[in-house]
């Protein structure tokens, strides 16, 4: 199984995000384990701010792994299939069905089951309307605005009502002060 290889390029870019990220964490998880201020961080001793960064990379790394099982299971509600999950993440199919075992519910149909989006910090129910069967969404976004898809609006399929509620949850993120 081959993945999709990031150019140069892309790989700098990430890097840089990735650090720009981390920095703000690893300054204030410094702070409250040592007591000192956040902008005094980098004049600790190197041994001790490295092995901050390194703690803080292990915080991102449970967080990561955290949204990628959110992922798997958003895609198997979708009707992904494990060997579908595998592929994308470059393991067997059996590995993916280790790696997430309940990325996959079977006991009822993928298309019509109720799912959840999770999303920037917000979430949103995708549903199948008996009486058009069209699909609809409702959700709260990070910032704790509500909505829905208005009543005389029903989406074809469960894509087209996640796309619609995805788009609401990424306008409606938590203010950081």
């Amino acid at each position: 199984m081959t993945l999709p290889e990031i150019t140069t390029a892309e790989q700098t870019v990430l890097d840089k995000a990735l650090l720009d990220a981390l920095d703000p964490l690893a300054s204030a998880m410094r702070a409250r384990a040592t007591g000192l201020p956040e902008e005094r961080m980098w004049e600790a001793d190197p041994i001790g701010v490295t092995l901050s960064i390194l703690t803080t990379w292990k915080v991102v790394d449970a967080e990561v792994k955290r949204l990628t099982a959110i992922a798997a299971r958003t895609a198997g509600s979708y009707g992904a299939s494990y060997e579908q999950l595998g592929a994308a993440w470059g393991i067997t199919r059996q590995g993916a069905r280790k790696k997430w075992p309940d990325a996959i519910d079977r006991s009822v149909p993928a298309e019509s089951e109720p799912s959840v989006i999770e999303l920037c910090g917000g979430s949103a129910e995708l549903s199948r309307e008996p009486s058009s069967g069209g699909w609809r969404w409702v959700g709260q976004g990070a910032d704790g605005t509500r909505d829905e898809a208005d009543n005389t609006s029903y989406y074809a399929t469960k894509e087209e009502a996640a796309a619609h509620a995805g788009a609401f949850l990424r306008e409606h993120v938590a203010e950081h002060g």
